[in-house]
């Protein structure tokens, strides 16, 4: 590690009172050794990885870490703080913060003498000599490995490894051979560790794991799924082990290999701070003689975020957000394509369109109704997919590949028996927890061959098919008819409130759960227009386009409140606020959250509501300013747009204006204050 760190990366008496403040005093002593190429850049980016997940470990540690095009070199600061500084861990503040740059393209060796320091935070005696240095010289030796080791006993796995190296990145770790448990065999684990960075938890958490395993008599093999790539646990170490640990936040990759054992599924941090408990609960499982429900083929759709998505890995709430945002992310795709390629056949022919002759019938190539036609039916036709593919991808979200056929038969009856939207949803989430079910059953070694493409496929089809006919089908349908007329009787107050309510999802978390949610809801409408569902697909787009708006105007008005990064985002971001993508505003919200997130959410419900007010209509699922022609009262859309995004860009300036000046002391400028600066996080 003889690169990463020296002594002028140490501090020994850090001040730092919060996890932004200490951040922004390493990474300038980053910038002193000329590391870091940005300030405000690379303090963005912590920012955006400390959002996915809080970088606090039990022990009192912090390990605020990220990958970012602003590193020139793999750089690590460490900093000790006596006060102790809130890193979001559960056992209380760090008082050790180590500070990870990896450059984005950083090689396999630099991410492998990384994970060797993640693995050594896991020793106690590490822990406590670096507690106890009093010399930054010799504190940056001692991370390095140059500094002799504290006496300890030597583990048993790291016998050949080379002081100051960890072992190859990716490669299966072990615990050391445990007693027998009475009958000559050990109990045997293997285990997959992850997270979205890969450079710190994942080896942590592998280290933890190992660690538990020594202490508890249990063979632990663990395979880390890095940055720096990972190398498959043998099969026949698989085929031994009796149960499976999962600590993971990313997907787990080629997870069928696991398949027939029991499963503990839970986020990387469990690995790090329960290791005990989840071998316990692996052992309890494994008495029970539970059987995991691994899909039979292949990897599954990417979860995206949460820690872990099997039964043990997170909160039921999370597990189906999951789901539902698989289906509505492959549901876009048609959304996008049909809606638009229907939008302009309605610029070219008209709303009467919609009822002409079928082209394979009647097509004039000179004439352009008859392009529109063919415009308007090959949208219609990919809009017909709409119900079928959100419902199959929900449960190949649940439950992978063998779910798709039920998810798509129970969408597909979702449009005969005129349930729509609703009925995609709940046939998506029946057929992924049929599937679900019936994998749990044992089956004979013999039988699992054709359980994926013949067994599974041919029951769930049968048994979603009989509750999507016969159970829920007419109910859900009736409820939305309830929904369709509600939003057609929609006037008033009540057009106006539900145009606030779409607007604040529509900019709280700008592409994310809540986000897709209100989208998913205004685009369902689409599929069967009304009056009251063209302007709610109007409001949902409209409110989406504020945030990048406002952030451009804001980064335009009032330039010395932005970063440098900051203002060149600001001018990508008049395009993409006019395209309707609001994830143009999300580097803004990510360095800033409490003065952007509220702001933008009040600009996004004037927005909203007076779209609903000016009963704008909108028949395009997308498009921003480019679909303009196709909205009913366009130039009081554009004033809803506007006014909404004055009112953003108000409140984005007002706040951050108040907490420069709070930041400055009376007499000083700004520019000698680092405190001044826009911090990387509120």
């Amino acid at each position: 590690m003889s690169e990463l760190i020296t002594a002028e990366l140490v501090d020994l008496d850090l001040s730092a009172a919060t996890k932004d403040a200490a951040a922004r005093s390493l990474a300038e002593r980053m910038v002193a050794a000329h590391r870091v190429t940005d300030l405000d850049g690379f303090l963005a980016d912590v920012a955006a990885r400390e959002a996915q997940m809080p970088t606090g470990l039990d022990g009192g540690i912090g390990i605020p870490h990220c990958r970012s095009e602003h590193v020139s070199a793999p750089t690590l600061a460490f900093g000790r703080s006596a006060r102790g500084i809130d890193f979001g861990a559960a056992d209380g503040p760090a008082d050790l913060i180590f500070l990870i740059a990896a450059p984005a393209g950083a090689d396999d060796d630099h991410l492998t003498i990384l994970s060797g320091l993640a693995r050594r935070l896991m020793d106690p005696e590490f822990t406590a000599a670096l507690r106890a240095g009093d010399d930054p010289g010799t504190v940056a030796a001692l991370i390095r490995g140059e500094e002799p080791a504290p006496e300890t006993e030597a583990a048993p796995e790291a016998a050949d490894v080379p002081e100051g190296k960890a072992p190859e990145a990716g490669a299966p770790e072990r615990a050391a051979s445990p007693a027998d448990d009475g009958d000559g065999a050990p109990f045997r684990i293997v285990a997959v560790t992850s997270c979205p960075t890969g450079i710190a938890h994942t080896y942590m958490a592998a280290e933890s794991l190992t660690a538990a395993g020594r202490a508890e008599g249990v063979e632990v093999t663990v395979e880390t799924q890095g940055s720096a790539g990972f190398s498959k646990l043998d099969p026949a170490v698989i085929a031994a082990a009796d149960a499976v640990i999962w600590a993971h936040d990313v997907e787990v990759r080629e997870k069928a290999r696991f398949r027939g054992k029991p499963l503990v599924d839970v986020g990387v941090k469990a690995g790090i701070n329960r290791p005990a408990e989840l071998i316990a609960e692996a052992r309890r499982k494994a008495e029970r003689g539970e059987i995991s429900a691994v899909p039979e083929g292949g990897d599954g759709p990417e979860a995206g975020d949460g820690g872990g998505s099997g039964a043990d890995g997170a909160h039921f709430g999370v597990r189906l957000r999951t789901y539902l945002m698989s289906g509505v992310s492959y549901m876009v795709p048609f959304v996008a394509a049909g809606g638009l390629l229907i939008a302009l056949s309605f610029a070219i022919g008209g709303y009467e369109i919609a009822d002409a002759k079928s082209v394979a019938d009647h097509f004039v190539w000179g004439q352009a109704d008859s392009w529109a036609a063919l415009l308007n039916q090959i949208g219609s036709a990919a809009f017909g997919f709409l119900v079928p593919v959100l419902a199959g991808y929900i449960a190949y979200g649940m439950a992978d590949r063998p779910a798709l056929v039920p998810g798509f038969v129970g969408g597909a009856i979702a449009l005969t028996v005129e349930a729509g939207f609703l009925g995609g949803l709940v046939a998506g989430l029946l057929a992924g927890a049929v599937v679900m079910a019936i994998q749990r059953v044992p089956v004979h070694p013999t039988l699992r061959g054709i359980m994926p493409v013949l067994v599974i496929p041919l029951i769930a089809s049968a048994v979603v098919g009989f509750l999507m006919f016969i159970v829920v089908g007419k109910p859900i349908a009736a409820l939305q008819g309830a929904l369709t007329d509600w939003l057609n009787g929609l006037s008033g107050s009540n057009a106006v409130i539900l145009g606030v309510v779409l607007g604040l999802m529509m900019c709280f978390d700008m592409g994310g759960p809540l986000n897709k949610v209100a989208y998913a809801f205004a685009v369902g409408g689409l599929a069967d227009p009304t009056d009251g569902s063209l302007k709610v697909m109007a409001a949902v787009m409209a409110a989406g386009m504020v945030p990048p708006l406002a952030l451009a105007l804001a980064t335009t008005v009032r330039k010395k409140l932005f970063t440098k990064t900051e203002r060149e985002n600001g001018r990508a971001a008049w395009v993409l606020g006019a395209s309707f993508i609001t994830e143009g505003a999300i580097p803004f919200a990510a360095a800033d959250p409490l003065r952007v997130i509220p702001s933008v959410m009040a600009g996004g419900a004037v927005t909203g509501a007076l779209s609903m007010a000016f009963g704008c209509t909108l028949r395009a699922p997308h498009g921003g300013i480019f679909v303009v022609p196709l909205i009913g009262e366009p130039f009081l859309y554009l004033l809803a747009i506007a006014a909404g995004t004055l009112v953003a860009t108000a409140l984005v300036v007002l706040l951050k204006g108040a907490r420069r000046t709070a930041a400055v002391p009376a007499g000083e400028g700004a520019a000698t204050a680092p405190e001044a600066r826009v911090s990387a996080t509120a």
